[in-house]
């Protein structure tokens, strides 16, 4: 993409998209999702990339929703209603799109991550933070309950803590945040970058199409009973081993050999 509020930059199949808009600590404005939504289309059908790390430029990961743009919704005749739906199904389907998407989606996060921030977070694969990083989905300080931030937060993290940290509004730092799920790993913030590229280099080694389908069904059988998971997972495995790179890749383990794959 050409200089804007979202950038991309691809490198070694790893596509990393910037969140731009450092001087507002990079909202989820209606532009910015957008363009998240677009990128996201893009990189599902983008072959070439096998792994995503979304990052903030400046002093920030992302702060949340655009609370002066939401303030102007307000406006409408209907008092805001539309335009509140609209935006909250736009952010949604972006949050939806990162789940769907075939690569693994890492967060790379540093400064703050608050309200549909830290959903951001909560809803990317992975997410590596820089130490003195601050979590939080405090919309209730204003008024305001963080109800769809919780959606991912809920999935990440214990019910209880959740549920504190949506009631009271309280931060909670880096390595709470690792301690209860919400991140995988925290590094100094003068390696956040490295450590971010080379969890996404472990995954592009592998073999793309699996990856790809094993998120798939990580996310599906999820949502399963476990009777239906295991009949679910059983035939993603039957389909995995039918594959010829597979077998190649378990021909190259039993010969002590490096794979050589075709994808």
């Amino acid at each position: 993409m050409a200089e804007g509020i979202l950038l991309r930059a691809d490198a070694d199949a790893i596509a990393t998209l910037t969140l731009n808009n450092p001087a507002k600590l990079n909202p989820l404005s209606e532009a910015m999702l957008d363009a998240l939504a677009a990128e996201f289309d893009a990189l599902a059908a983008d072959r070439s990339i096998r792994a995503v790390i979304l990052r903030g430029a400046g002093r920030a990961f992302c702060a949340g929703h655009d609370l002066r743009e939401m303030t102007g919704g307000r406006q409408a005749p209907d008092g805001g209603r539309g335009y509140f739906e609209a935006l909250f199904a736009k952010c949604a389907g972006v949050m939806l799109a990162i789940t769907r998407l075939p690569q693994p989606v890492i967060a790379e996060v540093h400064g703050i991550a608050t309200a549909a921030g830290c959903q951001l977070v909560a809803t990317c694969d992975l997410a590596v933070a820089a130490e003195g990083t601050r979590f939080g989905v405090n919309g209730v300080n204003i008024g305001l309950f963080c109800s769809t931030p919780m959606v991912a937060l809920s999935r990440n993290i214990p019910a209880k803590r959740a549920f504190e940290m949506l009631t009271t509004g309280e931060m909670i730092e880096a390595a709470e945040a690792a301690t209860l799920g919400l991140v995988n790993r925290v590094v100094p913030e003068p390696e956040l970058s490295a450590a971010a590229r080379a969890l996404a280099a472990r995954i592009t080694a592998k073999l793309g199409p699996v990856v790809a389908t094993g998120k798939r069904a990580f996310y599906e059988q999820a949502d399963l009973g476990l009777a239906e998971a295991y009949a679910y997972a059983g035939q993603v495995m039957t389909g995995n081993m039918l594959r010829a790179d597979t077998a190649e890749g378990i021909g190259a383990f039993l010969d002590k050999r490096a794979p050589d794959w075709r994808q």
